[in-house]
Order: C-alpha cells, then sequence, then structure tokens
C-alpha cells in the first residue's frame, strides 16, 4: 500500500481530489461569515455574493488534537506512512499544530512515519506542490522522497496575484486604513506575492486592473521556467471573465497553452475578497 497523505483546503484543489486520488484526503479549515459556523459546501458564487453584499467572514486554523484524530483514524485505516503537506506556516498556525499532533500520535505508534511539510505556499500553489507530490508517490517514489522534494522545490512555485477591494487587505492587516480609502479612490490595483517565508506581501502598484492582469502575465514570461510547457494554475473569486483574460495575456507573453483553473475558497478568500485573480507556476524563484 503507498503511503497516505493529507492536506488542507487551504491548497483550493477541488473536493472531487478526495475520490479521484487514492489515499488522499483534504482537511477543512473551518470559516465563519456574519457570526455563523460556514457551509464547507457553499457555492463560490453563494460565499462571494455575500461578501460583495457586506458580510463578513473570519477563519480559524485546525488545532493539535484535530491533527490527532485524523492521524488516528488513518492509522486506523490501515496507513502507517502518513504525510501531510501543510499551509504556510507563515500565514497560520496550522502546519505547527500538526507538528505537534505527529509527534505525540508517533510516541502512541512506534512503527508509525508522519512526515509533515510546511509548502510556505497558499491557495493554488498549495495545491499545485500537493498535485505533483501525489503524482510522484503513485509513480512509486518512497514518502522520504516525495518529501525530499516538495522541500527542495516548494520556493519555486511562485505566487501572484491581485485583489479587486483592498478593504479586504485591509481587515487582515496587509495594508492600512488611509492606503485602502487612498487606493481605492485612485483605483490602484496592487500586484502582490507569497515570499521565501510564506508571507504576503504587497510588489508593486498598477493603476486599474488590466495593467495588474497584464504585468502577472509579465512576471511569467520572465521567471517562468520554460512556461510554455508548464500547466499554470489560477484561483480566482467568483470573476472567471478576469481569469480568461489573464490566461490570454499568459499565452500571449509567455507561450503557456494549459492552464488548471478553480475558485479561491471560503478560508483563502475571506482574506483576499470577491474579484481576486491569483496566478501559480514554477519559477525560477518566487
Amino acid at each position: 500500500m503507498s503511503f497516505y497523505i493529507i492536506t488542507d483546503n487551504c491548497s483550493d484543489l477541488p473536493i472531487s481530489r478526495n475520490t479521484t486520488n487514492k489515499d488522499f484526503q483534504i482537511l477543512n479549515l473551518s470559516f465563519v461569515i456574519d457570526d455563523q459556523p460556514g457551509d464547507p459546501d457553499i457555492s463560490s458564487a453563494e460565499f462571494y455574493s455575500r461578501l460583495r453584499a457586506g458580510s463578513m467572514s473570519r477563519t480559524s486554523q485546525i488545532n493539535p488534537p484535530e491533527f490527532e484524530d485524523i492521524f488516528r483514524r488513518a492509522i486506523a485505516e490501515g496507513h502507517n506512512e502518513i504525510l501531510y503537506i501543510g499551509f504556510s506556516s507563515g500565514l497560520s498556525g496550522t502546519y505547527h499544530s500538526s507538528t505537534v499532533a505527529a509527534k505525540t500520535v508517533m510516541a502512541e505508534n512506534p512503527n508509525v512515519k508522519i512526515i509533515a511539510v510546511d509548502t510556505l505556499a497558499a491557495a493554488l500553489g498549495e495545491g499545485l506542490i500537493v498535485d505533483k507530490a501525489v503524482e510522484r508517490r503513485d509513480q512509486g517514489q518512497s514518502i522520504d522522497e516525495v518529501a525530499q522534494w516538495v522541500e527542495k522545490n516548494k520556493l519555486n512555485v511562485a505566487h501572484w496575484f491581485t485583489v479587486d477591494d483592498l478593504n479586504f487587505l485591509k481587515r487582515g492587516g496587509r495594508i492600512t486604513a488611509g492606503a485602502a480609502w487612498f487606493g481605492t479612490a485612485l483605483k490602484i490595483k496592487p500586484v502582490l506575492h507569497v515570499d521565501n517565508n510564506g508571507k504576503l506581501i504587497p510588489m508593486e502598484k498598477k493603476i486599474g486592473r488590466k495593467k495588474a492582469l497584464a504585468r502577472i502575465a509579465e512576471i511569467v514570461r520572465d521567471t517562468g521556467v520554460n512556461p510554455q510547457d508548464q500547466t499554470v494554475y489560477i484561483a480566482h473569486g467568483d470573476c472567471i471573465d478576469d481569469v480568461e483574460e489573464t490566461k490570454e495575456l499568459i499565452r500571449k507573453e509567455a507561450g503557456t497553452t494549459k492552464f488548471f483553473v478553480n475558485n479561491l475558497g471560503p478560508v483563502i478568500g475571506s482574506h483576499a475578497g470577491p474579484g481576486t485573480v491569483a496566478v501559480f507556476f514554477f519559477a525560477d524563484h518566487r
């Protein structure tokens, strides 16, 4: 039996991966919207419609006891080797919780190996790493080989995105209230990325949405490793028309023809907001 891979819904992979991938599980970080527990099965359209209408959403991490239960269930199902590929420690305490739980559960089960890897990644950047890890496992690589590959390659998975509403970044403490007001008045659309510490960093300011999307396409062209041969991952906050424009820009600038597109889920979407477009690809550096 191959080893078991666990990730979390901050990877923004479709939940169908739970059935299409063998020995695989996506865990749910929870969210609360308008002070009510969020439905993990909420549609993207409904979630972002509520945010646009003024609803407030906040998120919480997975704690160590929850991870212990998850690991114990996997062991009870016959899995003695478990690889957790987790959301950036620069954005959440979830990875730390997994390491605490792994130590506890392995102390109880000396024949069990649990490896937790901090991707320092988010959204489909994390998802891209997870997809490649599953692919390598299914090709016959061991848990140690796959974990080592993730550690070696994770800082080459570039994250570049832009948001439509600066107020969501303000709520998350990424920009000041004054910067949000000023930027909104001038129609500034920031270009941001996730750095080598797994933290969200504003990089550039562009006047207008089209210029921000065009700049991201240029970055794919300039830093991508053979972007014409890659599948570029794109996540979005209920703005598929902007995704199509972004794909066309990347085709033109970088020669990419293969894309994987999915919604930003409620956990990431709570902080990025509706109208976010995020692009992920293998680059010579983040």
